[in-house]
């Protein structure tokens, strides 16, 4: 079972939940909300080999943590993966696109300027300026759109970029979700669980969860649910072998 966005921390009984996490999971991409929230959680993630942690500071809270800016551009050549990141246009966060897009467009160009990076993007109400900043930066990071919910012109545009796309259940729910993910190509998607915060009857997503994403796959591009976890599979295969190129400065 592959989970490539999940906020581990995140759920109430973490602790009590990371052993079956583990057992049930070949691996979870933990996405953090800031640097500082990174720094902790790693150390309690770091013995589980097929749990990554991977540094961000989430769009919704860039405000909130800009004082982290530095800490966050610090530690991106320490990891191979960077996420959550991103901006988000909804109305509630419009007061802060400014502040959102200078500290997404600096990760970008520090993933870049270290050999390149696995970057899990928040894209909101805001696809044109992440793959505006992705179209004049991309040279050697790789960029996972994380529950994509643009126009089907964003999304034609995305794929031309090489963009890949994490599909969770909850994305599932939503005929607009069905109609995206009918359009990108099988080579392009990865699952996710999106939990805690993504929810399927009132409970938060788990990881192990977040391959169950095969059967609608499978009958939105016409094709049996085992060629659809045969093609994730091979997704991840494709996605790790990058990771492992990945330079990485020693802690």
């Amino acid at each position: 079972m592959i989970d490539l966005h999940c906020h581990l921390d995140l759920y109430p009984n973490v602790l009590q939940l990371l052993s079956t996490v583990a057992e049930m999971s070949t691996y979870v991409l933990f996405v953090t909300t800031s640097p500082r929230r990174w720094q902790a959680t790693r150390e309690v993630f770091k013995s589980y080999e097929n749990i990554e942690c991977a540094v961000g500071m989430h769009p919704e809270i860039v405000s909130e943590k800009y004082s982290e800016r530095a800490l966050l551009l610090q530690s991106i050549s320490e990891c191979r993966f960077i996420g959550e990141v991103g901006i988000d246009g909804s109305t509630r966060h419009k007061g802060t696109i400014d502040r959102q897009t200078e500290v997404f467009t600096d990760v970008v160009r520090e993933s870049e300027r270290v050999g390149g990076r696995i970057l899990s993007i928040h894209s909101r109400n805001a696809a044109t300026p992440i793959l505006d900043i992705i179209e004049g930066e991309q040279v050697k990071s790789t960029y996972i759109l994380h529950w994509f919910t643009g126009s089907m012109a964003q999304l034609s545009r995305a794929i031309d970029l090489g963009c890949l796309f994490s599909v969770g259940p909850a994305m599932l729910l939503s005929s607009k979700g069905k109609q995206l993910v009918s359009r990108i190509p099988l080579e392009r998607i990865l699952p996710e669980s999106d939990g805690p915060f993504a929810r399927l009857d009132g409970e938060p997503i788990l990881p192990w969860e977040a391959m169950s994403i095969g059967s609608q796959v499978a009958s939105l591009h016409s094709l049996t649910e085992q060629q659809v976890n045969e093609g994730i599979n091979q997704n991840f295969s494709r996605l790790i072998a990058v990771a492992d190129r990945i330079p990485l400065r020693s802690t």
